[in-house]
């Protein structure tokens, strides 16, 4: 053989094997996400999707996702729900069937995540829905468990019970109105079980009076609930609503303190409240001036220049969920990864994470907080049961 066809067929196979590693991807893992950048709560969505692109970056500097002894990058592919359940089943559709992700970190609401488990389900990838608190989300009406969603964040049974035995049993409250949001899943479940544990104590509540979400004027309904006379307002409603309707409430001479859950904590709450919410209080996942939260949320902080939501932290420990499953499955693949996921027992930055029977977080402990002035102090913690 000459010298210039050895030449050519070394320059050949040169050419051949740049191709084939020209065309081979790096490993990576797809992990998707969807909750609102646009909307009612976009403040909310825009912080978890910030959050990811944070972790992310931490990780795949760091090389990634060891997945059985290869690491694997991280791709975040996310999409706007706009807090639209139409929207978020066909974000989840698009997730699955088109993006090929392994699993799914969000939604932020129950009425998001109640609606895409079907989806979830038949495509057979984990979603861990953040703040979605809701029953529904992991379990159907039958009692059947969602296999493929899991969640963060403890539950409105939880939730409920813990506000209702500080208001029965820390401030002494035996007659409680309830103002909540008609047609959404969140406020509903939080009112209902609100109402059980209230009324199971001893407690009565004397008006129960709903509104539609998004709306200016609030004079209407709480004159109503003014004319009930309450010892203590339930208010299971996200914060802009909770805001204004606090302003209006005291015009209207309603003095009475006022109660909330998770919807309430947002950086915008007393500034949009002014001191209409003086003194009262609500149920977190956190206290945000825990020291154990401080590395994450100065982390945060010197990224965005801007303070973490209570969202930004729920999307850290959704993710820490997945990125675990991961890392034990020692595979992408859904299935593998949901099977791990129901052993999860990780600590979070919102606490302890180990997930039981019904996909939901065991034994997770809840903050009670209260608003003095333009800050959101500490009480207590109720120890998850």
């Amino acid at each position: 053989m000459s010298i210039r066809k050895v030449l050519w067929l070394g320059l050949a196979l040169v050419l051949v094997l740049a191709g084939c590693g020209g065309a081979q991807k790096a490993d990576i893992v797809k992990i998707g996400w969807l909750g609102p950048k646009t909307g009612d709560t976009a403040l909310w969505g825009q912080a978890e999707y910030d959050t990811l692109v944070m972790l992310v970056e931490q990780y795949n500097a760091k090389g990634g996702i060891d997945v059985g002894g290869k690491m694997h990058k991280i791709e975040l592919i996310g999409y706007d729900d706009k807090g639209d359940s139409t929207e978020a089943v066909n974000i989840a559709k698009r997730l699955t069937s088109q993006d090929k992700v392994s699993a799914v970190v969000g939604p932020q609401g129950s009425g998001e995540a109640i609606p895409i488990a079907p989806v979830m389900n038949e495509a057979k990838v984990p979603a861990v829905a953040t703040t979605a608190t809701n029953p529904k989300v992991t379990v159907t009406e039958s009692g059947a468990v969602n296999p493929f969603m899991f969640r963060a964040c403890f539950t409105d049974p939880y939730q409920g019970a813990v506000a209702a035995t500080f208001a029965y049993q820390k401030l002494g409250k035996r007659k409680a109105a309830i103002f909540m949001t008609v047609d959404d899943a969140y406020s509903a479940g939080l009112t209902q079980f609100f109402r059980e544990s209230f009324t199971k104590q001893g407690g009565q509540v004397v008006a129960e009076v709903s509104f539609t979400a998004g709306e200016k004027d609030f004079r209407a309904p709480l004159t109503k609930i003014k004319a009930s006379n309450p010892d203590v307002i339930f208010c299971p409603n996200y914060y802009t609503d909770v805001a204004l309707s606090a302003k209006q409430a005291r015009e209207l001479g309603i003095d009475q303190v006022m109660l909330g859950g998770d919807g309430w904590p947002s950086e915008n709450l007393i500034s949009l409240a002014g001191t209409a919410l003086e003194g009262c209080f609500f149920v977190n996942h956190l206290d945000f001036n825990d020291p154990a939260v401080a590395d994450f949320k100065n982390a945060y902080k010197a990224k965005y220049n801007k303070n973490a939501e209570l969202n930004s932290y729920m999307a850290h420990d959704a993710f820490l969920m997945v990125v675990d499953a991961i890392t034990r499955a020692k595979s992408i693949k859904g299935e593998d990864i949901q099977k791990a996921l129901k052993t999860t027992d990780v600590q979070g930055v919102t606490g302890h994470i180990k997930i039981g029977p019904t996909n939901d977080p065991v034994a997770k402990d809840a903050a009670i907080i209260k608003i003095v002035g333009k800050e959101m102090l500490f009480q207590e913690k109720i120890q998850g049961q």
